[in-house]
């Protein structure tokens, strides 16, 4: 008996060297890698135009390289437990990675507890976990820019116009009186943008008065209800909309135009994120102006990214990189800049 065993233990040892040869066994090159994504919501005008680019790269980085790159988008439709669940399925499904537009910031528990569990790294993008969260585990990412950068591009947009064009001081008193357009309650971006584009009016010497303030949930339809309001309570005393994102932006121009004020007598509206339709608002007068959110340029770096993980490469070489988190810069585009404006896309990468 003793003797059939052992001769059981050569055939499988030597079935093993069969299949892994003799010697030191040498990795199998990667042929493809799949990549998962979950957005907060698809019909986001940015994230949709992020996802396009993201989309763009990676079909281009499958030509240069020849590894197949999948990639699988969700739309968690604002709900923190279906994103969770999106999660696991997309580990079940064998992603290399899994990339998060989070839907609720400070709640990313569950989805860094299953994705440590199965050793799937996750990158983070757009929509910045609280800090201690993204300390948590080692191959925790965030691709993204910094918030307060654009309320200052956004405040400085506002001030320039102000001191350059004398009509939008409609009651001559010399204080541009405004409204915000608020993307989320306790959101951290709606907070920054809109305390540091206030701020830096005031800095750049003019005086404001605050009349009024709606959350419109970074979202247009929202948006034009609410300024449908505003503009019932406020009527022309409104010289200004600050806007945290172009949607809600477009959404107080829908309002204006709903109600036939003409356009001379329009206060000025200025928002974030540079998106396509944003951009053209500014270029057609509509918006004093925008700061770009580089979309591009975030999509290139993600994906970057997420191949060098899935790939074993050394995230270390990859431009832009600090410590675990890639920002690129905003940039203000007023009427000026708008005709001529090129996205800067995945400059670096």
């Amino acid at each position: 008996m003793i003797m059939k065993k052992r001769r059981v233990l050569a055939a499988v040892m030597l079935g093993m060297l069969l299949i892994t040869g003799c010697g030191p066994s040498k990795e199998q090159p990667v042929k493809n890698i799949k990549i998962g994504i979950s957005v907060y919501d698809q019909y986001d005008t940015f994230v949709g135009q992020m996802m396009t680019a993201f989309n763009a790269y990676a079909t281009q980085k499958q030509e240069e390289t020849g590894i197949t790159i999948n990639v699988e988008i969700y739309n968690a439709s604002g709900s923190q437990s279906t994103q969770n669940e999106q999660v696991e399925s997309m580990i079940e499904e064998g992603c290399n990675v899994i990339c998060i537009n989070l839907v609720d910031r400070t709640d990313p528990t569950t989805i860094i507890d299953t994705a440590e569990k199965n050793n799937v790294p996750v990158i983070f993008f757009n929509r910045e976990l609280v800090e201690e969260d993204l300390g948590r585990w080692d191959k925790l990412y965030y691709v993204g820019a910094e918030a307060f950068e654009s309320g200052i591009m956004e405040g400085e947009l506002a001030a320039e116009a102000f001191h350059e064009q004398e009509e939008l001081d409609k009651n001559r008193d010399g204080i541009f009186q405004y409204i915000v357009l608020e993307g989320e309650v306790g959101h951290q971006d709606s907070i920054v943008r809109t305390e540091y584009s206030v701020n830096t009016m005031i800095q750049k010497g003019v005086s404001v008065e605050k009349l009024g303030y709606a959350i419109a949930n970074w979202n247009r339809a929202q948006a034009q209800t609410k300024m449908n309001q505003m503009l019932e309570q406020y009527g022309s005393q409104i010289e200004l909309v600050l806007a945290n994102n172009d949607d809600m932006a477009l959404g107080a121009i829908d309002a204006l135009k709903a109600q036939n004020i003409p356009q001379g007598d329009w206060p000025a509206v200025v928002g974030i994120d540079g998106t396509d339709v944003g951009l053209e608002a500014v270029r057609n007068g509509e918006m004093i102006g925008t700061v770009y959110n580089d979309k591009e340029g975030q999509a290139a770096a993600m994906l970057e990214l997420a191949y060098t993980l899935s790939t074993d490469g050394a995230v270390s070489s990859i431009d832009k990189l600090n410590g675990n988190t890639i920002r690129l810069p905003y940039i203000k585009i007023s009427a000026k800049e708008a005709e001529a404006f090129t996205p800067p896309g995945a400059e670096g990468y």
